[in-house]
Parts: structure tokens; sequence; C-alpha cells
């Protein structure tokens, strides 16, 4: 049958918003001033990209445990297209996935990049519902 998340998102009054976590977290959104709001919270669709983006640092940084890599530092950059027309999403993202250090075996990094955007990353999965994504993979030795 599969697992049922459940969220609860209370309005706080503005633009803002509070919304928990299973983590027992919680995170504020809120709109710009732009839209109404105090810019004293998450963007929503920027939340996308970081949940994006985490779900597979996740699965990355696992994998470099397992395989047992030495990488100094891993970032991910996150590079979103909205549309120009309502509702305005995400039709083009760019992933890219930086990886630092000495003694990089590129081949084994890039295994675990592609087991987390073809097999593992949930979120990977709906963003390739509704955008065209590019993954690209860049090693810097240091």
């Amino acid at each position: 049958m599969g697992t049922t998340n459940h969220i609860t998102t209370k309005w706080k009054g503005g633009m803002a918003f509070e919304s928990n976590n299973p983590s027992g977290l919680n995170l504020t959104i809120d709109a710009g001033p732009d839209n109404g709001g105090e810019g004293a919270g998450y963007r929503p669709k920027a939340l996308m990209l970081s949940s994006l983006a985490g779900c597979s640092g996740l699965d990355v940084a696992s994998l470099i445990k397992k395989m047992k890599l030495e990488v100094a530092d891993f970032h991910i950059e996150t590079i979103a297209n909205l549309t120009d027309e309502h509702p305005r999403y995400y039709d083009k993202v760019v992933i890219e996935y930086h990886f630092h250090g000495k003694n990089l075996k590129e081949d084994k990094l890039q295994r675990a990049v592609d087991l987390s955007v073809e097999t593992y990353c949930g979120v990977m999965e709906m963003f390739r519902r509704f955008a065209k994504l590019e993954i690209k993979t860049i090693f810097h030795e240091v």
C-alpha cells in the first residue's frame, strides 16, 4: 500500500506559515515583500529544489561512505527555470554535483551519482514527471 506522510502547515498571520516535519523540526514558509510577505521564511518553489538536492545528496553521501571514498568537499548546485505562465513551475532543472579532493575516484563517484539519479532518489523521480533534468558531475582536484 505504501507509506503515508502527514505534514501540518499552520498559518501564522500575514503570508507566513509554519510547517512541521517527521524529524520534529519546524520550518517557516513566507512570501517575499514583493508578494506581501516579510521574507522571513523559505519560498515554496525554492524549497522543492532544496528537497531535490538534499534527497540526492543523502544518497551520494551514503554511497561515498559505503565505497570508502575520499572526498574533501561535496556540494550540489541546482539551477531551475520557471515557466512564465501561471501556474509557474520548473520545466528545466540542471543539477551539478561538485566533488573536491586530492584522490577523487571519478568512476566510483560518477557511479554514486548515477545510482542516486536513476535508482534511489524519489524526489528526482517526482521532478522527472514535470521537468527536463540535466545532470552534470564536476571534479575539482585540489
